[in-house]
């Protein structure tokens, strides 16, 4: 279905990166559970080169168990290649950030311990609304961690281009892999 799968908290901005990086016209709204239907977009990387880009409602606590809107479409990143943990940075400090990290976490090895396997990438994004030292503070703290971790913007694109780059290598090379 998805090569990549969207999972985060609501109003996380995975919508919007779905936009900034897809034709795919997702509604984008400043309130919670904006999207309610899993959206598909396709990421034309070159002209003989795309890949498919699966956002779902966000996730919420006990969304493993049935709250919220989580358990109907967990389903449909069960099937992709990678996630991405699309994180809002906004107002929150490093360790609020991991906390959020952890509550997916919880929630994908709750529904199903074969999500905890994929590849997860953590995306900090809306870094529009930092400044230039808690970017460089953030990025310092991550740097310690032992995660995959992009800093971007959706409405200014920064870093767009550099994940969807490291995706599309990514991919390829799962791709690759798997014809051996």
């Amino acid at each position: 279905l998805a090569d990549v799968g969207l999972v985060g908290l609501p109003n996380a901005g995975k919508s919007s990166f779905l936009k900034a990086v897809s034709m795919a016209k997702p509604k984008v709204a400043d309130y919670e559970f904006t999207t309610l239907t899993p959206n598909l977009g396709v990421v034309l990387y070159s002209d003989y080169e795309k890949f498919v880009v699966a956002d779902i409602p966000g996730i919420i606590e006990g969304a493993s168990k049935g709250i919220g809107l989580g358990i109907r479409f967990l389903k449909h990143i069960s099937r992709t290649k990678m996630l991405l943990n699309i994180i809002d940075c906004a107002n929150k400090k490093y360790e609020d950030i991991i906390d959020e990290i952890n509550k997916i976490k919880l929630e994908l090895n709750s529904y199903d311990e074969m999500l905890i396997k994929k590849d997860k990438w953590i995306v900090i994004n809306k870094i529009d609304l930092l400044s230039s030292d808690e970017i460089i503070d953030l990025r310092e703290k991550f740097k310690k961690s032992n995660l995959d971790v992009y800093f971007i913007s959706t409405i200014n694109k920064t870093g767009i281009k550099e994940l969807t780059n490291r995706i599309y290598e990514f991919l390829k090379y799962e791709n690759r892999i798997k014809e051996i």
